[in-house]
């Protein structure tokens, strides 16, 4: 959302406010510093091991305040966690248009991703605009009895975020060897928690061992369900790098430093592509399946002969790699921050 702000705020007619749930309370104030934003006001909603419906039914609470004092003409929201959800219900309750910023995304599968798929089927029947990443979304959304002029193919504000950062000199802060191969892992969904994330680390341990000369970076979350099993697994390996989750912009220099990217990240699936790096998804179902048709984003699913094959295989085979390392973003140019504000001014004029 930093583009769709910054590009507001240098619209006379806008005065713009940012509300922050802080639902992901680490992974928002380093990015928020990093765009220099700063919120006007701060819920600081997040509880340790917080279920959703108590996340949810404070949500609504928080939120029924801030929208009776606030009054805005406009709220826009972006993506598809739990707040997105939460501030369109709301404010479809206040009669207050909702802007949906990446909208249409869909699995078609309430169960994969959970509950994100949820979230944003709720958030695209209470939306007003449906500001839409790619021609797939739009027609996903026109499949659920969306009107085409509610929705505006925009491209994704991930890949103006990503274009305005990657062009700055990023540090990643971990001592890596630069004339070795780098494999950069991301896993944490829901979905994969159990025995298919343990399958997932049986078949990283298995590269590692196997690839003595390449080396492996896993930002590894916070959460019990991934921190514990992951260490069980890849702890003391020599070539693997176990450490805390990275902030926005280390993250994507370890992208940019990066071989091939193995993940179950949604965002990832975008970015890594426009970077010219391959990715293998460690997800059965894909709600960004543009990528996949171009051919350079593999579904493997969290399968440990999946994942070791194709993993190996673009480590091998230089024609594999060259295949899907070909630079190709389909979801976006940069300029999708421009045309949502063109979308509101028109509407406000």
């Amino acid at each position: 959302m930093a583009p769709v702000i910054l590009a507001l705020k240098n619209e006379a007619w806008a005065d713009v406010r940012v509300l922050a749930t802080a639902q992901h309370r680490q992974m928002l104030d380093q990015v928020l510093h990093f765009f220099g934003i700063e919120p006007d006001i701060d819920l600081n909603i997040m509880r340790p091991n917080q279920a959703l419906t108590a996340l949810t039914a404070r949500l609504l609470l928080e939120l029924e305040d801030v929208l009776q004092a606030e009054r805005p003409d406009v709220v826009l929201v972006q993506g598809d966690t739990t707040t997105v959800m939460t501030v369109a219900l709301a404010c479809f309750y206040h009669r207050i248009p909702v802007g949906h910023v990446e909208a249409g995304l869909r699995t078609w599968d309430m169960q994969n991703p959970f509950p994100e798929e949820a979230n944003r089927v709720i958030t695209g029947k209470l939306a007003h605009w449906h500001f839409a990443p790619t021609e797939s979304s739009r027609q996903n959304l026109l499949k659920e009895g969306i009107p085409d002029s509610a929705i505006v193919v925009t491209g994704n504000t991930v890949i103006d975020a990503l274009l305005m950062s990657a062009a700055k000199d990023l540090k990643l802060g971990i001592a890596l060897d630069p004339d070795k191969r780098l494999v950069l892992i991301t896993s944490h969904r829901r979905e994969n928690f159990g025995e298919p994330f343990r399958n997932i680390c049986r078949a990283l341990r298995e590269l590692a061992e196997n690839n003595p000369s390449v080396q492996f970076l896993y930002p590894v979350h916070p959460n019990p369900n991934v921190k514990d099993v992951a260490h069980e697994f890849l702890k003391g390996l020599p070539n693997f790098v176990l450490c805390s989750p990275l902030d926005y912009a280390p993250f994507i220099a370890a992208m940019k430093c990066a071989h091939i990217i193995l993940t179950d990240s949604g965002g990832v699936q975008e970015e890594a592509p426009a970077l010219g790096k391959p990715v293998l998804v460690l997800r059965d179902e894909t709600e960004r399946p543009e990528a996949v048709e171009q051919g350079v984003v593999k579904l493997v699913g969290p399968n440990k002969g999946r994942i070791v094959e194709e993993a190996q295989r673009l480590l091998d085979d230089e024609s594999a790699y060259r295949a899907m390392a070909r630079g190709v973003s389909p979801y976006g140019d940069g300029y999708a921050a421009e045309r949502i504000t063109k979308t509101l001014r028109e509407y406000f004029a």
